[in-house]
């Protein structure tokens, strides 16, 4: 599933705005559903310093706990463009446990970008709730995202 070879597929692992499949197909138009997984020992927190102003989200060390996500398939001659897509993260390879429990070597973005505000903005926190509900994520987990604090976006008069 991780071929880098031109035409080949890679395997990634979304856990933001990116679980949306609309959204992640607006940047890599390839990407196709394989299905939910975790990340053990992984919290995910809107710690990202964003140049919007607000926080996004990423990944820190957490003995215990486990991040859901959701893994795609992306075509590999696009993955320069989601690197682009994803400014001030690194991508690397980690490995996650699909829904059947079976582990998986899939590509992974996080950053050490950090902001002292860790606050999204309320329309970014709902494309990741929207991702997670497309994919039906746990209810516990929804929860947690649900209970993370988010801010208006002073750009936009309407927010959702």
């Amino acid at each position: 599933m991780n071929d880098d070879t031109p035409g080949g597929r890679t395997t990634y692992f979304a856990y933001g705005s990116n679980m949306d499949a609309e959204w992640l197909r607006s940047r890599v138009p390839s990407a196709t559903v394989i299905g939910p997984a975790t990340l053990l020992d992984k919290r995910m927190l809107f710690n990202k310093r964003s140049i919007d102003g607000s926080a996004k989200a990423n990944l820190v060390d957490s003995r215990g706990d486990h991040v859901w996500g959701v893994l795609f398939e992306v075509d590999s001659t696009e993955l320069g463009t989601l690197d682009s897509a994803e400014g001030g993260y690194e991508r690397t390879g980690l490995t996650v446990c699909t829904a059947g429990g079976n582990p998986v070597v899939a590509q992974i973005y996080t950053s050490t970008e950090l902001t002292p505000n860790p606050v999204p903005y309320k329309w970014y926190k709902n494309l990741v709730l929207a991702g997670a509900r497309e994919h039906e994520l746990p209810q516990e987990y929804l929860d947690y995202l649900e209970s993370l604090p988010s801010k208006p976006d002073p750009n936009y008069a309407v927010v959702s």
